[in-house]
């Protein structure tokens, strides 16, 4: 489990390097509402409202999401500061993270 873990991580913080992520509640917000995202990350350690309004501002707007990691490892990944949210928008990165996210449920 801990090797695919790695693996996620690596492939988030490529994103990041890729411009192909955005991070932070207010920027994974306007992405999301703007149609560009193709996979929504919340962290598990994020507060239940966080959660809330998340999942349902991803429902309306038909986005997948799925809640993993804790926002100190998803900060850590991307080279942030701490992060409940992280916002995909491009297909194949989203595609390979929900592979790797599905092989550890």
């Amino acid at each position: 489990m801990p090797q695919e873990n790695n693996k996620f991580l690596s492939l988030l913080g490529l994103c990041q390097r890729a411009g192909k992520l955005v991070s932070g509640e207010l920027p994974c917000e306007k992405a999301i509402k703007s149609g560009k995202v193709k996979l929504l990350i919340i962290s598990e350690d994020a507060s239940d409202n966080t959660k809330k309004k998340f999942s349902n501002t991803a429902l309306q707007n038909n986005v997948e999401f799925i809640c993993t990691e804790n926002k100190e490892s998803i900060g850590r990944a991307i080279g942030k500061d701490l992060r409940s949210t992280a916002a995909i928008v491009d297909e194949g990165f989203a595609r390979q993270l929900k592979k790797l996210y599905e092989k550890r449920v």
